[in-house]
């Protein structure tokens, strides 16, 4: 099995959005491709509520399969989709795969 954890640090506004509206969209987002895409076998998001110096704004984390299936996830059309709007309310993102 391989983790995937990703965490995004938001801007104050986007999409003509406060970072906390995009962190929602961007946890409802993601949290709809359950199910949608072979070989994901968890996808979890949270949003950060201590809002330190030190915290990212949103986490997501996910499981899948094998590394195939994480690499099909990463090229998976329902996940491109997503890139754009994501990137785009963004400041940062540092991102950790591994197997368990």
């Amino acid at each position: 099995m391989v983790v995937h954890i990703v965490l995004w640090k938001l801007k104050d506004e986007a999409h003509g959005q406060t970072k906390e509206q995009n962190a929602l969209a961007i946890k409802q987002k993601l949290e709809a491709l359950n199910g949608q895409i072979e070989g994901l076998l968890q996808i979890e998001v949270g949003i950060d509520f201590l809002h330190s110096p030190e915290s990212a704004d949103v986490v997501l984390y996910s499981t899948f399969q094998n590394k195939e299936a994480l690499a099909f996830y990463q090229q998976h059309p329902l996940h491109l989709a997503l890139m754009p709007f994501i990137a785009e309310a963004r400041a940062q993102r540092v991102v950790v795969d591994y197997e368990k």
